[in-house]
C-alpha cells in the first residue's frame, strides 16, 4: 500500500510526488502519455523556445541600432522545432531523473478510480491512503463548426509546424492568442486575432490590456473585438463584426487558442462521489476535495491554469495529508504573459478594487525609469502600476507590460504574499542597474 498515489505527471503532479518522495512516503506516480504534462511538452516550454527564436529574429532586424552590422536573416522553422524536441527531451529525462532520486515509481497507463483508495490502471489495481488528481487540461474546443478541419491548429499541433505562414488567423485574444500572434508576426506572417470580448487578455488589469492592445496594434497584428466566429470552411474563418454583419478572412493556417478545459472525464469521479463540474474538481485551498483522502491540484481543478500554481497547489495538498498545515494564497499568484513586451500581474487589479468597494492608491511610472531597461529597449515602452490599500498602504496588487517584467514580479508577489505596506517595500533595496528599479520608482510614488 503506498501512502500517495498520484495520477498526472506535469508540473503539479511530479513536483507533489517529489516532495512526498523527499518527506519520505511511499509514492506512486501515474502517467498515461509523458512525463511533464502540458507545461513541459505542448505548454509553457515549447511557446518560450519558440518566442526565444522569435526574438531573436526581431532584434537581428533591430541589430543596427546598436551599432552591429548583420545580413538579412532567415527563419528556419525546422530548426526551431528540432531545438524545441531537444529542449523538451532534456527537460523530460530531467524529471525523470528527479523522480527517481525522490523514490517515486512511475506507473504507466490511464488510470481510473475504483474507490477511495483504490486505482486502476489497466488490468492492475494499486492502493493508497492518499490519491492526488493531477490529470491537467486539454485544449477547448468551441462549438465552430469546423474547428477540427485540416488547416486548423491548436495549441498542441502547432508546435510541429514545418512552416512559416504567409498569414495565419488565431481564434481567442486571450494569453496563449497573444503569445502565438507574438511569435507569428515577429517572424514575418500576417496574424489576424479574433476575439469576441471587447478587450484582449481577459483578467489582466484594464489599464495594462488597453497598453497591450495598442503597442501589438503598432507591431501589425490585426485585432478583431467583439467578434464571434461562426465557421471555418478550408482556409475561410467566417465571423461576425461588432455591428453584426458577417464578414471572413482568408488564412494560410487558423489556430484555435480558445483555452483550455480540465480532464475530467474516464477517471471514475463519479463512482466515488467527488464534486465537479466541466470547469474542474472542487477543492479547498488545502487541496481538499470533497471525498477525504483525495485531494486535486493543477488544470484539473480549473482555478488557475499555471504551472508555478499547480506546482504550489500540489505541494500545499502533500503538507496537509502528511500533516503539516499549509494553504494556497491565490490572491498572490503571480502571472505572466510572454508577448513581446511582457506583461506580468500578482495580486488585485484596479478594476476588481473598484467593484469591491475597496478605497485605494495608485502609482504609475514608465519603464524608462530604469537606465537598464533604455539600455535593453531604447525605442521600447512599458510602466509598472502599484496599488496599495488608501488607510494602511498595503500594497494590494502590482502590474507590469515591458520586457523583463517576469523577473522582478516574484519580488511584487512576496509584498502582496505578506502585505507589505508601501513605506516598507520602499526601505528594500534594488540592485543597480536592472529593470527592477522600475518597481521601486513605482512603489515610491505611492502618496
Amino acid at each position: 500500500m503506498y501512502d500517495l498515489i498520484v495520477i498526472g505527471g506535469g508540473p503539479g503532479g511530479y513536483e507533489a510526488a517529489i516532495h512526498a518522495g523527499r518527506m519520505g512516503k511511499k509514492v506512486a506516480l501515474v502517467e498515461k502519455e509523458r512525463l511533464g504534462g502540458t507545461c513541459l511538452n505542448v505548454g509553457c516550454i515549447p511557446a518560450k523556445t519558440f518566442l526565444r527564436s522569435s526574438r531573436l529574429f526581431r532584434e537581428c532586424g533591430e541589430a543596427a541600432a546598436y551599432g552591429v552590422r548583420i545580413g538579412v536573416p532567415e527563419f528556419d522553422m525546422p530548426a526551431v522545432v528540432e531545438r524545441k524536441d531537444r529542449i523538451v527531451a532534456t527537460l523530460g529525462k530531467g524529471v525523470q531523473g528527479l523522480l527517481k532520486r525522490a523514490g517515486v515509481e512511475v506507473i504507466t497507463g490511464h488510470a481510473r478510480l475504483i474507490s477511495r483508495n483504490i486505482i486502476s490502471v489497466g488490468d492492475a489495481t494499486y492502493e493508497a491512503a492518499n490519491i492526488l488528481l493531477a490529470t491537467g487540461s486539454r485544449p477547448a474546443v468551441p462549438p465552430i463548426p469546423g474547428i477540427q478541419s485540416e488547416h486548423t491548429l491548436d495549441s498542441n499541433s502547432v508546435f510541429a509546424l514545418q512552416e512559416v505562414p504567409k498569414t495565419i488567423a488565431i481564434v481567442g485574444g486571450g494569453y496563449i492568442g497573444l503569445e502565438f500572434a507574438c511569435f507569428f508576426r515577429e517572424i514575418g506572417a500576417t496574424v489576424m486575432v479574433f476575439e469576441m470580448l471587447p478587450d484582449i487578455a481577459a483578467g489582466a488589469d484594464g489599464e495594462i490590456a488597453t497598453r497591450m492592445l495598442r503597442i501589438l496594434t503598432q507591431k501589425g497584428i490585426q485585432f478583431h473585438l467583439s467578434a464571434k466566429v461562426l465557421r471555418i470552411e478550408g482556409h475561410t474563418l467566417h465571423f461576425a463584426a461588432q455591428d453584426g454583419k458577417e464578414s471572413s478572412a482568408e488564412a494560410d493556417y487558423i489556430l484555435n487558442s480558445t483555452g483550455r478545459r480540465p480532464v475530467v472525464e474516464d477517471l471514475g469521479l463519479e463512482k466515488v462521489g467527488i464534486d465537479f463540474t466541466a470547469k474542474g474538481v472542487k477543492t479547498s485551498d488545502q487541496g481538499k476535495t470533497n471525498v477525504p483522502g483525495i485531494w486535486a491540484c493543477g488544470d484539473v481543478t480549473g482555478r488557475r491554469m499555471l504551472a508555478h500554481a499547480a506546482t504550489r497547489e500540489g505541494i500545499v495538498a502533500v503538507n496537509n495529508m502528511f500533516g503539516r498545515k499549509d494553504r494556497v494564497r491565490y490572491n498572490s499568484l503571480p502571472a505572466v504573459v510572454y508577448t513581446h513586451p511582457e506583461v506580468a500581474m500578482v495580486g488585485r487589479t484596479e478594476e476588481e478594487l473598484k467593484n469591491a468597494g475597496i478605497k485605494y492608491k495608485k502609482s504609475l511610472v514608465p519603464m524608462a525609469v530604469a537606465g537598464r531597461f533604455l539600455v535593453e529597449h531604447e525605442d521600447g515602452t512599458g510602466v509598472v502600476k502599484v496599488l496599495c490599500g488608501a488607510e494602511f498602504g498595503e500594497i494590494l496588487g502590482v502590474h507590469a507590460i515591458g520586457d523583463a517584467s517576469s523577473e522582478f514580479i516574484i519580488a511584487a508577489a512576496a509584498m502582496v504574499e505578506t502585505e507589505m505596506s508601501a513605506a516598507n517595500a520602499s526601505e528594500l533595496v534594488f540592485p543597480h542597474p536592472t529593470v527592477s528599479e522600475a518597481l521601486r520608482e513605482a512603489i515610491a510614488g505611492i502618496h
